[in-house]
């Protein structure tokens, strides 16, 4: 449940993450991305766990945004896309419109997802 709360929310906040066909890709989209983060993201993390050693941990996003890439392949009504961030100006800070590129968005989503699924685990505990 909490992969599926974590893809609606991104999905809705990040442009550049999108679903077709409603609750039932959602729910086939949460299954394959539980099971990706499940068995193929640790035994990854197993592989490449000289390189992110080295990177003192920082390889270890990568690997997410690898699980992120795994599931629009495996589940292809899930898509990522690239787009224009618009900017913004909130009291005073102003931040600049950018252009995203496809693994740009793919880093955004994944960081997004990632927190997520974290602070709904910490809150369940």
């Amino acid at each position: 449940m909490i992969n599926l709360g974590s893809l609606w929310a991104v999905s809705s906040i990040l442009p550049g993450l999108e679903y077709n066909g409603g609750v039932k890709t959602l729910f086939l989209g949460a299954a394959v991305f539980m099971i990706i983060n499940w068995l193929v993201i640790p035994l990854l993390k197993v592989m490449f766990l000289p390189l992110n050693l080295l990177t003192m941990g920082i390889f270890g996003w990568a690997l997410n945004v690898l699980g992120l890439y795994f599931l629009t392949v495996i589940v292809p009504e899930f898509k990522l896309l690239p787009f224009t961030y618009a900017g913004a100006n909130i009291s005073g800070v102003i931040i600049p419109s950018v252009d995203l590129n496809l693994l740009q968005v793919a880093i955004a989503a994944s960081f997004l997802i990632g927190f997520m699924s974290h602070f709904c685990q910490w809150l369940v505990k």
